[in-house]
């Protein structure tokens, strides 16, 4: 009998800790946010007290099991399953996450970035079904990258390969990133862009049909808010989402010059823009690869969706 993989999606705001089989169905998930503000060592045996409580509703033993992937945000020293650093939970610098998970458990415990695993869970079970080869791109309140090669995650020396989100793709740019640099793709195209990039267009005197209060708060704006601008035909809001798609689609060039994929898939909360965004990515990626395109380089959203993260992370466990 093939055996059930469990996956484990450790967010700043939110846990998420799944069932899945091994075709990426998801049979069971727990979703919690109570595992926000505990100690390092208090949090990690709250997450595995919800899994042991996952297994017992499902009336499964540790042994029909295959293991426990966790997919987890920031930097990871993959070989040690240590966090070197992670800016969305507390604590949790150069911290032994896989050790202090695998006492709890007898089955293995895998702990990667919530990138690559999502770009392992989309190779397995989604858009890279039948590839080789494969980056996948995630856009959302940061910008990170997971990549398959020959049919394998490559991670580099550290673990840290695919920081895509911290390549520059505006050498001369006033936008600072979380890494300190200026110009980085994350400073021009992610969620925590999206506040001062606003603001920037209202510095310019650009309009917008968005209902601004007087004591609306700028910090609040997010892909969600942009894309009910889009909707009704907001220009300030479709200005903002077609510049970020241009430097998604610049990033996605340097990709190609870089490692020559045949498959580049994206996902995360801002691909929810659809069309005219994802269309954008691609007009900017065509009109700078033009004749440098021998071969066809699909460009594709996941196909996994709003679980990615969870499916990915039991995905690990079939590495």
């Amino acid at each position: 009998m093939n055996k059930y993989l469990c996956g484990v999606d450790i967010g700043g705001t939110k846990c998420a800790i799944a069932l899945v089989d091994q075709k990426g169905n998801m049979l069971d998930k727990i979703s919690t946010c109570a595992h926000v503000d505990r100690g390092e060592d208090e949090m990690i045996k709250f997450i595995a007290d919800q899994i042991k409580i996952l297994f017992k509703r499902n009336n499964l033993q540790q042994s029909d099991v295959e293991g426990i992937g966790i997919g987890c945000a920031g930097h990871i020293r993959f070989k040690d399953g240590v966090i070197i650093t992670t800016s969305n939970l507390k604590g949790f610098k150069n911290y032994p996450l896989r050790a202090t998970m695998q006492q709890y458990f007898e089955i293995p415990v895998i702990v990667d970035n919530d990138a690559n695993a999502q770009a392992f869970g989309d190779f397995m079970f989604g858009a890279g079904k039948g590839y080789n080869d494969m980056v996948f791109l995630t856009i959302s309140t940061g910008i990170g990258a997971g990549l398959v090669l020959n049919k394998k995650m490559y991670r580099g020396v550290t673990g840290t390969a695919g920081e895509f989100g911290h390549t520059i793709v505006e050498a001369h740019s006033d936008l600072s990133c979380s890494c300190g640099n200026k110009g980085c793709l994350m400073a021009h195209a992610c969620g925590m862009a999206l506040p001062y990039l606003f603001q920037k267009k209202l510095n310019e005197g650009k309009k917008t049909k968005l209902r601004m209060p007087s004591n609306f708060d700028v910090s609040k704006i997010s892909g969600q808010y942009l894309k009910k601008g889009l909707e009704m035909d907001d220009p300030l809001s479709k200005e903002i989402i077609s510049d970020s798609a241009y430097y998604v689609g610049l990033g996605i060039y340097n990709i190609f010059q870089t490692l020559n994929p045949p498959l580049v898939v994206l996902g995360g909360g801002l691909t929810n823009w659809g069309d005219f965004y994802l269309d954008k990515i691609k007009a900017t990626f065509y009109e700078l690869a033009r004749d440098m395109i021998f071969d066809p380089m699909e460009i594709v959203i996941s196909k996994i969706g709003a679980d990615a993260g969870v499916i990915g992370a039991a995905a690990l466990t079939l590495e």
